[in-house]
């Protein structure tokens, strides 16, 4: 498994993100936090392998955090989590090692992406350093070419936001049924808003939607995370 430090500042986002990681085979949470100083101390007493790093941090940059971490010999890997645009930004994070840069905001679809590109990045590199690998040029591009991904995934619908989008998917993450309502309640939206978001989740086969019947009238619908079996 694939132990992943979540550092995000905002709950909400922390919270999406720590359970879209959980929801990409192979991945496990190795711990969340919104600080750069609590993120180098959960790296100390923690065995993690990949940080999902937001660079605006309310105690030090994001960069600040890496150059911490090299310096202390950490190794885990930095997927950059964040919505700086600014290209000498991302320059500064490819030198201090930042294998991959995801901006905000975005759907589950390009953070699966990115995590399964990653993951197959760690397979291919297992494989160059084991001793019997031919190591050779094409390994090790292959490598590389795992983290840079092969498509661009699809957009959420018009008038659907990521960060609300973010929000329900934490509060799905819970495991416990949820109805448009309950979501409306929680987020300060309204509910037939709120059920747009669930309606597309549902679509995308990510969330199990049910009818609960109470009394006359249209059934109210429960939406859970779809929980895949053995064989997906």
């Amino acid at each position: 498994m694939i132990r992943t430090l979540v550092v995000e500042d905002d709950p909400v986002l922390a919270d999406a993100h720590a359970v879209f990681t959980g929801r990409v085979p192979g991945y496990e949470i190795a711990g969340v936090t919104g600080s750069g100083t609590e993120a180098l101390r959960l790296l100390s007493t923690r065995r993690v392998d990949l940080v999902l790093l937001d660079l605006y941090l309310p105690d030090l940059h994001g960069l600040d955090l890496c150059r911490s971490m090299r310096a202390q010999g950490h190794e885990a890997d930095v997927v950059a989590v964040t919505s700086a645009r600014d290209l000498r930004l991302v320059r500064s994070a490819v030198s201090l090692g930042v294998v991959q840069y995801l901006l905000k905001p975005f759907s589950f679809a390009a953070f699966r992406e990115r995590l399964d590109g990653y993951a197959e990045y760690r397979r291919r590199i297992g494989e160059v350093d084991a001793p019997a690998a031919a190591g050779g040029q094409h390994a090790v591009d292959g490598a590389f070419a795992a983290l840079r991904g092969t498509s661009e995934s699809p957009p959420l619908p018009k008038g659907l936001a990521a960060a609300t989008f973010e929000a329900i998917v934490a509060q799905l993450g819970t495991g416990a049924a949820t109805s448009a309502a309950d979501v409306a309640t929680a987020l300060g939206i309204s509910r037939p808003t709120a059920r747009r978001y669930l309606d597309h989740l549902s679509a995308r086969r990510l969330v199990t939607r049910e009818p609960r019947y109470g009394g006359a009238g249209r059934p109210e619908y429960i939406y859970r995370w779809h929980r895949p079996g053995p064989n997906g």
